[in-house]
């Protein structure tokens, strides 16, 4: 129950992140907004959360998740209600600094939360169900805030999705109070031994950390094309009024829900030797990413959201497959320092690849050069990790058991 209550930690994240995309037809009709602005609009929350995740991941393991979560989730669902004010361009941007350097937490204390509450076998498969929490989100968000538009317009909208993160704060009080959830959520190590930190060069500089964050390069591009522009895609490519966006949006998230899930459960079942990654289950999902080069080929809403579908769930087994290699080897104490720093890589590739793709339509009018260079992306980077041979002296010791 922990474990799930750290996933929906991402559920109510990407829900508060991602109403401006499912909005942003809307929005960026009344505010005056152009497509380019609009991709720095989505660059300036990557831009913050570039900055706080890794800050935050160190704040994380040293305050722990149990409490670090419950602060970040009511600052965060405050920023993202304070968006129904945004009188044009400037405090927009402004507000999604703000609401990435208040998301910060999320990913950090929510893989920490799997990493200290799971037992070892079962870290992949928790690790695949914990990036279902941000597709969760992003299913539920597209039906809701149109909804919401529908009835009282884009400024009520922001409001309405804001408020879910109320909702989770109770929850996770009740699931972690008690004293032996407590100690396992608060404890890094084991009684008799401390736990293991590495600083922040040591983790850039380790071929573990340079390795993954090569596979986040690969698939954050994937993963962030539809849910970032994926209103604009269905509006500019089909004539689909904002309204009724929220009846195409829920098949990619729930695509990359597939993905996760099954990946993750495969590579825990898999009999492989210590400290050799599942090399064969991310070539098959490095294939699946690259079918977002196949979305050019659609002639309906609903064959653009298949494709793009499919290719976010190799994008998401992807990311299972790396975050579950990777925080396999890290030191016990560092598991959310770490995840900030894979977090912030993915802003990274997203601060660079939306105001390309912004500027891509506005020159060529359609998203099909973008897609096709998107699936094409996904490719060398991800060859990169199958080959690379991380040595064995990187594998992280487990620790001595007590006494």
């Amino acid at each position: 129950m922990v474990a799930i209550a750290a996933t929906l930690t991402m559920t109510v994240s990407y829900i508060d992140r991602a109403t401006l995309a499912v909005l942003a037809p809307a929005v960026t009709k009344a505010l005056d907004i152009s497509d380019q602005e609009y991709g720095w609009l989505t660059a300036a929350f990557s831009i913050a959360y570039l900055i706080a995740t890794p800050l935050a991941g160190w704040w994380i393991d040293r305050v722990g998740a149990r409490r670090g979560l419950v602060g970040s989730v009511l600052v965060w669902s405050t920023v993202a209600a304070l968006h129904a004010l945004a009188p044009g361009l400037g405090l927009l941007f402004a507000l999604r600094i703000a609401l990435g350097v208040a998301e910060g937490p999320s990913f950090p204390g929510a893989a920490q939360t799997m990493q200290r509450i799971l037992p070892a076998a079962d870290r992949a498969r928790g690790f695949g169900v914990l990036f279902t929490g941000s597709s969760i989100g992003g299913m539920l968000v597209p039906p809701l805030a149109s909804w919401l538009y529908g009835l009282a317009g884009w400024r009520v909208a922001f409001l309405g999705t804001a408020a879910i993160g109320l909702l989770w704060v109770p929850l996770w009080i009740a699931l972690t109070r008690r004293p032996d959830v407590r100690v396992q959520l608060d404890n890094a190590g084991d009684a008799t031994r401390p736990a293991e930190r590495a600083t922040f060069g040591e983790l850039v500089r380790s071929p573990i950390m340079i390795r993954a964050l090569i596979g986040i390069l690969a698939a954050a591009p994937v993963l962030g094309f539809l849910l970032a522009w994926g209103a604009k895609y269905l509006a500019l490519t089909f004539d689909v009024e904002q309204a009724a966006v929220g009846h195409y949006l829920w098949l990619p998230p729930l695509l990359l829900d597939a993905g996760a899930i099954t990946f993750g459960d495969l590579a825990s079942r898999q009999l492989r030797a210590p400290g050799v990654p599942p090399r064969a289950l991310y070539a098959i999902a490095m294939l699946l990413a690259a079918m977002m080069a196949l979305m050019p080929l659609a002639s309906t809403p609903w064959q653009g959201m298949l494709f793009g579908g499919l290719a976010m769930a190799g994008g998401g087994a992807l990311y299972t497959l790396v975050t579950s290699d990777m925080m396999s080897r890290m030191p016990a104490g560092s598991v959310s320092f770490a995840g900030g720093i894979m977090a912030g890589a993915q802003s990274l590739a997203l601060i660079i690849v939306n105001p390309l793709i912004g500027r891509a339509v506005e020159q060529t009018g359609s998203y099909d050069a973008v897609a096709l260079a998107l699936g094409c992306w996904a490719i060398p980077g991800s060859l990169i990790w199958i080959a690379w041979r991380v040595p064995e002296h990187y594998q992280r010791r487990a620790p001595a058991p007590p006494a």
